[in-house]
């Protein structure tokens, strides 16, 4: 399958927006939804997935791909009507506004030429993780969506393996479990993800089970066992130094965790309690950090999505000041011996941003800006619908 085929296929198991596919089923015919191009529609996404993916999600590609060949003045294959005419008859009204319907997604991880070399590789160069999300990403079902800032840990995991294989690993609010899913991949030591939310626990342990991945949901100790994941109810504002004694990470990671003013004291407890965990002296975080050091400079104005503001104003109301980091050698991605988090946000308000900042200053915690200088590959080049210019990475540690 060549790779304009792939990505069309890989956009649509992951549901990207109609008008992507249109404009990948474009690229594939040169400029046209030939007939080719239709045939290939047919053959390995339509008649492979349904029953598997959203019909009424295929229903409105359908109606587009077709609108697009007669657009062209083309000739629309018999079996493309003879579907669409099918979903027109049995799909009601009322399928077609469940705004709030639990779907399937596949995410397809596609390796770029060059990669056979990393440990995370498949020989078949592609990583397909299966998902059950939300259809709604903004009404009471956030938990349940696929977000920016997951897409992009995930992408730094399969970057650079080396960093979390053999690791312990402790996921905040871990969603769909996308994020642990890539950590048992690439055979991090121990996974544990943990939800504020039992809805978004269930669905998320219904995810680790779609993907071949045993759970424990007890807060024991849990053998090293690279198949096995263990999901903990963890509502930060009720959490105690007790529940998470056991958990020693090396490394904790969080994805778009940054975006409720309320909630930040209490993820700061939480990292706070788990970045000290591996620390005999917990009141004693200065010390030699062995392993690579990246060199940094402090910088006290927010980039928020992508761009720098300089907000002097708001720079001078928190002590704390992000430190950006200006070694080129990304992959040490600032990780240290310490405990380290790893935390990727999407920055929608400078003010949360500069709370979480004070906090963090008042914990007793450093934080990096490594957005600039760790790049991972792009494994989702068919996902137009995910700009990660907008996801800002970070790394947190002891001072």
């Amino acid at each position: 399958m060549a790779d304009r085929e792939l990505h069309l296929l890989s956009a649509l198991l992951a549901m990207e927006p109609t008008d992507s596919l249109i404009g990948l089923a474009r690229e594939c015919g040169g400029g046209s939804v030939t007939e080719r191009v239709q045939r290939f529609v047919w053959d390995h996404c339509i008649t492979k997935y349904t029953g598997k993916l959203h019909a009424p999600y295929l229903r409105k590609f359908l109606k587009k791909l077709i609108a697009e060949v007669e657009l062209d003045r083309g000739d629309v294959i018999d079996e493309l009507y003879e579907q669409y005419a099918q979903y027109m008859a049995t799909l009601k009204e009322k399928d077609l506004e469940k705004e709030n319907a639990r779907v399937f997604k596949y995410i397809s991880f596609l390796y770029p030429n060059g990669c056979l070399e990393l440990s995370s590789c498949l020989e078949s160069r592609k990583l397909m993780v299966q998902l059950q999300c939300s259809l709604n990403m903004l009404e009471g079902d956030t938990g349940c969506s696929v977000w920016p800032s997951s897409l992009l840990l995930s992408e730094c995991i399969l970057s650079f393996p080396e960093l979390f294989s053999n690791k312990s690993c402790f996921e905040v609010g871990s969603g769909v479990g996308l994020v642990g899913i890539c950590l048992a991949h690439v055979k991090a030591s121990k996974v544990i993800l943990s939800d504020g939310d039992l809805s978004t626990l269930a669905n998320m342990e219904r995810n680790l089970d779609l993907n071949h991945l045993s759970i424990k949901t007890d807060m024991s100790e849990t053998t090293e066992d690279p198949n096995m994941v263990k999901c903990i109810h963890l509502p930060w504002e009720y959490v105690s130094e007790k529940e998470v004694q056991n958990h020693k990470p090396d490394i904790i990671l969080g994805a778009d965790v940054i975006y409720d003013p309320v909630c930040l004291p209490h993820l700061v407890r939480v990292l706070t309690l788990l970045l000290n965990q591996a620390n005999p002296y917990p009141d004693q975080c200065n010390g030699n950090h062995t392993g690579s050091t990246l060199g940094s400079k402090c910088i006290s104005d927010a980039k928020v999505n992508g761009t720098h503001q300089a907000n002097a104003s708001n720079a001078d109301e928190s002590d704390a000041s992000v430190c950006k980091t200006t070694d080129n050698d990304t992959a040490n991605v600032g990780m240290k011996k310490r405990p380290t988090a790893l935390i990727a946000s999407v920055i929608r308000n400078v003010d949360t941003l500069n709370k979480f900042l004070a906090l963090l200053n008042e914990a007793n915690l450093t934080i990096n800006d490594l957005t600039e200088t760790v790049r991972p590959l792009n494994f989702l080049p068919y996902m137009k619908s995910y700009d990660r210019s907008t996801v800002r990475l970070f790394s947190i540690s002891c001072k």
